[in-house]
């Protein structure tokens, strides 16, 4: 009997952020996989196996997760945000492409979940409504010379940058060295959005320029955009300013 794996995204918090297709996911599965704080947001069932693991252990989880599917289970591995946003469905992939062929007769079912960088957006206006990019700033899995390198890309083609993974007590540089190669690129007032902890009891929202963005206090659970050249701020008295990156752009030669 073969058995089926869910990819499911939570998204960024609180649960009415969950998706009617990913609350069915969680519901019919026998047992559930994910980092502990994010299986700690889904209510304990004494008829479903609870099986939490370490922020860092991805590729271990993947891998007890696809193992007890493969024994005919119902199994769900749960992801904040979006599975394949810098999160599991692609470390559960990697290891489907390196693992045994039963693994690939499995049921995979990837179920979406709303982004970091799209709750943080919609907090503050529409600073992604026109092209923009994700990047990770964790090195990782890639060396730091690829994120710079991708950063200058993204600022010279007018992307606006949605930075994941800013800061962690073992990379507390990076975000500050981020910050400072958009520079070169963009203009001192470009907005910088600091979203902490979207659709959570301790959510908070700076908006600031990229001049003053690196006196901002961040961490892991941070999503930061920064805008294009292009993106605007528009003050309202009494009422927190709007972002946007206005969808129209001046036609430029190739």
């Amino acid at each position: 009997m073969s058995g089926r794996l869910a990819i499911v995204g939570l998204g960024p918090g609180d649960e009415r952020y969950l998706t009617p297709e990913a609350d069915d996911a969680l519901t019919v599965a026998e047992a559930l996989y994910g980092y502990g704080p994010y299986l700690d947001r889904v209510p304990a069932r004494e008829d479903q196996s609870r099986h939490p693991s370490d922020n860092r252990e991805e590729s271990a989880r993947a891998k007890a997760a696809l193992r007890h599917a493969a024994k005919g289970a119902e199994v769900a591995l749960v992801s904040g945000g979006d599975p394949g946003v810098f999160a599991m469905a692609a470390s559960v992939c990697e290891e489907i492409a390196a693992g045994p062929k039963a693994w690939r007769a499995l049921d995979v079912e990837i179920v979406p979940g709303i982004t970091a960088m799209h709750a943080v957006a919609a907090r503050t206006g529409a600073p992604l409504g026109h092209d923009f990019c994700a990047i990770s700033l964790s090195d990782n899995l890639k060396p730091w010379e690829l994120v710079l390198k991708r950063l200058n890309a993204a600022a010279e083609g007018g992307f606006v940058v949605a930075l994941y993974n800013p800061v962690s007590h073992a990379r507390p540089w990076q975000l500050g060295d981020a910050l400072a190669r958009l520079a070169r690129h963009l203009p001192a007032a470009t907005p910088v959005i600091f979203g902490r902890a979207v659709g959570r009891g301790d959510e908070s929202i700076t908006i600031t320029t990229l001049t003053e963005a690196p006196g901002v206090a961040a961490d892991m659970a941070t999503l930061v955009i920064v805008g294009s050249a292009e993106t605007r701020l528009i003050l309202r008295e009494g009422r927190p300013p709007l972002v946007y990156t206005p969808r129209a752009v001046e036609k430029v030669s190739a």
